[in-house]
């Protein structure tokens, strides 16, 4: 699925070595400082191994995180914040600013699923800690309102996808098929939308992938739609649908080029090359030429000048964020390595915090080439 799903360029961050000298006093402020090195740099690796799954991803981050627990929030449980909440600072990059294979039923759920863990993680930190940030996010950074909820609605209605492929693939009726391509649609267009106020020359390509999978989807959704008027006996109405998705079809198409043209942060996505996309082409086409052969030997009804407007509620398949939470605090963070960490040590000029000049170098994600296209299958 990665020549399908556009993605911003993943995040860099500057190197942190956790070496507070003077100030990590004693052996177990030692070790801490040692685990959270090595336990931050292992996480990063996963980020770009091919061979990473999500639960080497997820010990790896529960490991870190746990360590990064006793820098953030008192040991006793309390709201207060950690003696150490301001020892250290990170430096990131901005990544606005600065053919599908084949794949099994386990598969398609490892991803369904880690695209719902996702939208939940998105939420938990727009909710529980972007609030808290040292620096507040800045308008139009990675970390700002707008941002985060856009990602949070794009991985929804990402995985919302596996389960629309689900239920064409299982033959479901066409009734729900319809009501989950509005729904995601739908998805798209609202995230769509939580970006149109950023400026173009960061958001266009994301935009351009956001609009034209929302006109996709809707295509499906009134493709569809025709086949559960039909089956009504309404071909008339069919027929409209019908053409209202060749219609949107086509903008789709000619959306997939300009998305291809259009300068931007992220690699760029080939959906008009998959299988998955051009079967909707032809299967539009095919539905659309069997209604107009059926009115014309059977029905003989009016096709109404205006398209049926859809109001279509899937009352199954929909998808809400996971609830995330940070693991708890590392069992190594205890009172007296708390104490171990002598603050009026620290350095009056400060070196922890970042040079305004550091360099932060770009993640070198691994290039990944589309297998033999056989239309996104679920096995």
């Amino acid at each position: 699925m990665t020549h399908w799903f556009h993605r911003n360029p993943l995040k860099a961050t500057a190197p942190v070595s956790f070496n507070y000298y003077g100030v990590a006093a004693g052996p177990p402020a030692s070790k801490i400082c040692n685990d959270l090195r090595t336990s931050r740099a292992r996480l990063l690796e996963l980020f770009t191994d091919l061979s990473c799954n999500p639960e080497m991803m997820k010990n790896a981050a529960d490991s870190y995180f746990s360590l990064l627990q006793g820098f953030i929030n008192s040991l006793d449980e309390s709201t207060q914040e950690s003696k150490l909440r301001y020892i250290q600072n990170f430096k990131w990059t901005d990544t606005l600013q600065g053919h599908v294979p084949s794949i099994t039923e386990d598969e398609a759920k490892e991803v369904h699923r880690s695209l719902k863990i996702a939208a939940g993680i998105f939420k938990h930190l727009k909710e529980s800690h972007i609030p808290k940030l040292i620096t507040p996010a800045e308008k139009g950074r990675d970390l700002e309102a707008r941002l985060i909820e856009a990602y949070i609605i794009q991985c929804q209605a990402e995985a919302q996808e596996v389960t629309i492929a689900r239920a064409i693939e299982l033959k479901h009726a066409p009734g729900l098929i319809a009501a989950l391509a509005y729904e995601t649609a739908n998805f798209y267009q609202k995230a769509d939308h939580t970006l149109s106020s950023l400026e173009p020359a960061y958001s266009a390509k994301w935009r351009k992938y956001l609009h034209l999978k929302m006109c996709f989807y809707t295509a499906y959704a009134y493709c569809y739609h025709g086949q559960t008027l039909l089956a009504s006996d309404k071909c008339g109405e069919a027929i409209r649908s019908l053409q209202e998705a060749e219609k949107l079809y086509a903008k789709a198409e000619a959306l997939c080029k300009e998305y291809g043209e259009t300068k931007g942060p992220g690699p760029t996505v080939k959906p008009s090359g998959h299988l998955f996309f051009r079967k909707l082409g032809n299967l539009v086409k095919n539905t659309l030429e069997k209604c107009q052969r059926e009115n014309g030997f059977i029905y003989f009804q009016k096709i109404p000048t205006e398209a049926p407007q859809l109001e279509l509620k899937a009352n199954y398949g929909l998808v809400e964020p996971v609830p995330f939470e940070f693991p708890p605090t590392s069992a190594h963070w205890t009172p007296e390595t708390l104490a171990a960490f002598d603050l009026t040590k620290r350095p009056k000029d400060d070196g922890a915090k970042p040079k305004p000049d550091e360099e932060v170098k770009p993640v070198k994600e691994p290039d990944i080439k589309p297998q033999k296209d056989t239309g996104c299958y679920l096995s």
